[in-house]
């Protein structure tokens, strides 16, 4: 991404989007009751609450009554239809894993299976994205945490941060490219969950052969255990490599989540909380979703950067929009055009 001299000025930066993680599925609910919804009518307050406080993307896991995280379609699209009713203008993203909570003590943590996880295409009423993975890698959650982090939580129980430190991301390049071929039949816009540059350089690559033609909506999850970690090298190194055409959250975890956050609201990117996130704000202190937001408001407020509304995101969001090919992606994303027969020398747009 380009920063112009005056790309630090609000003025010329794009409203921020601040997507909402309220439902924290690695948490049992009582690690933090007070924000952990259990209930379907809690889970819609939840999303309630973090749009009345300025979250315009919601991120949308599941729980059963039993505290587990859900695996069932029906329960999602429950959901989702009351979620549309509740709150209209948010933009509702499902995350892609459905959910990767252990079913009991000393199980493994895991994703679902392949072709249960295309069937969040097929979800009723269709969300406005999913979010994909891409690349099969390590995804160790426990790597980066600190004794402060998961204190008083399920986390400190052996067999739970075992089955969490195990824990990989599949994402074979078949899947891949069959779960965004049903994504974009469904209309369901791709938000891409990115660990690294290698990972980012494949997505670059299955544009320019045509696989994906649409807007680059993308996250840089900066949580370590085989993901980039919250390195402010790591993160700008990622932001350099991105291209001007993209829309670039960020993300990370536990007490990085704020200092990472704020650099991405003075730079003009987006920013992502909640108590999947983190459930701590300062040493010691919980903090919920709700003032997760709160807290992200006012320092864009102090910076001058105006906080999307939701109309605002699904622009920014260019949700609905999608591109006739190859070309026609890399030019609107921002990447150089590919090469044609017999070019030499590097491409370019005219």
């Amino acid at each position: 991404m380009h920063f112009h001299d005056d790309s630090l000025f609000p003025e010329n930066q794009e409203k921020l989007v601040i997507t909402a993680a309220p439902y924290g599925p690695e948490w049992e609910p009582d690690d933090f009751r007070e924000d952990l919804p259990l209930t379907m009518d809690e889970h819609v307050q939840q999303a309630v609450d973090c749009y009345e406080a300025g979250a315009t993307v919601l991120h949308i896991h599941v729980r059963e009554l039993d505290g587990k995280g859900s695996k069932r379609l029906s329960k999602f699209n429950e959901l989702l239809g009351r979620l549309r009713e509740a709150v209209p203008d948010m933009i509702l993203q499902v995350g892609g894993s459905i959910s990767f909570a252990p079913e009991g003590e000393g199980a493994e943590a895991k994703w679902l299976s392949d072709d249960t996880r295309h069937m969040l295409a097929e979800l009723d009423p269709a969300p406005d994205q999913v979010t994909i993975a891409i690349n099969t890698n390590q995804m160790n959650i426990m790597e980066l945490m600190t004794e402060d982090d998961i204190a008083g939580t399920s986390l400190t129980r052996p067999a739970v941060a075992e089955a969490y430190r195990e824990m990989f991301v599949p994402a074979g390049p078949g899947w891949v490219e069959e779960h965004l071929r049903r994504l974009r039949a469904a209309g369901i816009q791709p938000h891409f969950q990115l660990a690294n540059i290698p990972q980012l350089e494949t997505v670059e690559r299955l544009m320019r052969r045509g696989v994906h033609t649409g807007p680059f909506m993308v996250t840089w999850v900066g949580i370590g255990g085989g993901f980039d970690g919250p390195n402010p090298y790591n993160m700008m190194e990622f932001v350099r490599r991105c291209p001007d055409g993209a829309v670039l959250t960020l993300e990370t975890l536990m007490r990085s989540v704020l200092p990472v956050n704020a650099m991405a609201i003075a730079m003009g990117l987006h920013v992502r909380c909640g108590n999947e996130d983190t459930l701590w704000g300062r040493k010691g202190e919980k903090k919920t979703s709700v003032q997760q937001i709160e807290q992200l408001v006012r320092i864009a407020g102090e910076l001058g950067r105006e906080v999307a509304t939701g109309k605002e995101a699904r622009e920014i969001y260019k949700l609905g929009e999608t591109y006739a090919d190859a070309d026609e992606t890399l030019a609107k994303v921002g990447f150089a055009p590919n090469r044609k027969p017999g070019q030499v020398g590097f491409t370019h747009h005219a």
